[in-house]
């Protein structure tokens, strides 16, 4: 016997985009966290993250965008956020220090992105991942890079 078909449609996930975009930004919190306490080679950090069976849900493209981008950068980011933060870089919490180099690469190299969106998935990983009050960190470090960074996009 088959049952009679439902007047209610089931649920769809969210498309894959905006949903494997955060996954994609969450594994490269962690992997750029566990690289400034326990330093090792892109090549092994990468492998180790595409063993976890979750990173299939990522946006694996994106993903890789971000880690070869950030890791690849580190200095250069460093150079745009130190003049924002009111200690020496290296001294910011190595989370907090994570997704501040997410937020800068996106807001520089993710021109498809608009800023707000940028800034909200920054703020969102500070508050996941970061210490009480991190997410504010976050907020008012990004919040002054974007003129420089987005300036046609900001005025």
């Amino acid at each position: 016997m088959t049952e009679p078909a439902s007047k209610f449609k089931r649920a769809r996930p969210a498309p894959p985009g905006m949903a494997a975009r955060r996954r994609s930004r969450r594994k490269v919190i962690q992997a750029l966290y566990q690289l400034q306490v326990n330093p090792t080679t892109l090549v092994e950090l990468e492998a180790q993250f595409m063993l976890e069976p979750d990173i299939l849900k990522a946006d694996l493209e994106h993903f890789r965008k971000l880690l070869h981008g950030i890791v690849g950068t580190r200095q250069e980011l460093d150079a745009l956020l130190a003049p924002l933060v009111s200690r020496p870089i290296d001294e910011v919490d190595p989370i907090e220090h994570a997704v501040l180099w997410v937020g800068a690469f996106e807001l520089r190299e993710c021109l498809d992105m608009p800023y707000r969106v940028v800034m909200n998935e920054a703020i969102e990983l500070g508050k996941m991942f970061g210490a009480e009050g991190s997410h504010g960190f976050v907020n008012g470090v990004l919040d002054k890079l974007v003129p420089t960074l987005r300036a046609a996009e900001f005025n």
